[in-house]
């Protein structure tokens, strides 16, 4: 009988948990994933909760919250996180994979600042010309620069993050962008990563927290490099 009991309680056990897995299944964007062949089509709910998770370097969904949401790690990350974690995990998400088949150089401040001037001279010429540039002139100071476009629910301009204390990622969205957004997204997130905390995620969406001092101060660093004051 206690052995019959034991196994009845597993069972509601894991079907409450995949009942969870589920409903947290409905929050990623499986569409984009899909589409972008990041994850295999799956018809059956076990597998694919398996492959998102393995999409996500997890183990568990309870491992995806601890990573993405959780009060601990929410207040690492922009509040932008938080109004969509399940979109803009994705594409950061895809943002670290793609910043992570990059090889970079150990980060040097110095040297970035002067690069970044370097890329500001790029801004006038075609994308085929300056992004491999850009990504030459950013490895070489030891940041990744990931372009992935956005994820519907995730429109954001571009985000920053430290991969290693050596490497940074610098994501920016390349969807829909005109060409003053985009620069002006890069260097912003440039500024970030020359400013900011190393323990932090900075996302943008080009208008929403300025009242935050990181915030303004990226901005007033992407606007003095790209149309210095001395020129107003």
């Amino acid at each position: 009988l206690e052995a019959q009991y034991r196994e009845q309680l597993s069972k509601i056990e894991q079907a409450k948990q995949m009942e969870d897995n589920i409903i947290w299944l409905k929050t990623i964007p499986m569409k984009e994933l899909v589409n972008r062949k990041v994850i295999p089509s799956e018809t059956e709910k076990g597998p694919l909760v398996r492959e998102v998770l393995r999409f996500y370097g997890v183990s568990s969904v309870a491992a995806w919250h601890s990573v993405w949401d959780k009060p601990a790690a929410a207040a690492r990350r922009s509040p932008l996180l938080s109004s969509s974690p399940g979109p803009t995990s994705a594409w950061l998400r895809l943002g670290q994979l793609e910043a992570r088949t990059i090889e970079c150089a150990p980060y040097d401040k110095e040297r970035f600042t002067a690069n970044l001037h370097l890329i500001r001279a790029l801004t006038t010429k075609p994308p085929g010309e300056f992004v491999p540039e850009m990504r030459r002139l950013c490895a070489k100071a030891g940041v990744a620069l990931a372009l992935v476009p956005e994820i519907r629910g995730a429109p954001w301009s571009g985000a920053a993050e430290w991969l290693t204390p050596s490497k940074a990622m610098l994501l920016v969205n390349l969807r829909g962008k005109s060409e003053d957004r985009f620069w002006f997204a890069f260097f912003h997130e440039a500024g970030h990563i020359l400013h900011d905390s190393k323990k932090e995620t900075f996302i943008d969406d080009g208008k929403s927290y300025r009242d935050r001092p990181e915030e303004r101060r990226a901005d007033a660093f992407a606007a003095e490099i790209l149309i210095p004051a001395s020129l107003n």
